[in-house]
């Protein structure tokens, strides 16, 4: 099982890493925003497996709040451009 483990956080690493890679090439904000929701999925994949390996069920609460988070992020994100449009007519 730490085999595994090990196999799986390595590839969400990678995952992280090609994300900071849209982040800094991204052209633009939607690219950005995307690479953030990335992150926020892999903090909680990561979150959940750490939970498992340790078996520490507290940590599955630590990651339901990033999901909360994170949908929080998204809608806001899909808003804001509505009422910046709003404000100039």
């Amino acid at each position: 099982m730490t085999a595994l483990a090990l196999g799986m956080a390595a590839f969400l690493l990678l995952n992280l890493a090609a994300g900071l890679l849209r982040v800094y090439r991204g052209p633009s904000g939607a690219d950005r925003i995307i690479a953030a929701q990335l992150f926020g999925t892999t903090t909680v994949a990561m979150l959940a497996l750490l939970a498992m390996v340790t078996e520490q069920p507290g940590l599955f609460d630590v990651a339901l709040v990033f999901v909360l988070l994170a949908t929080v992020l998204t809608v806001a994100f899909v808003r804001l451009p509505r009422r910046s449009q709003e404000r100039e007519r």
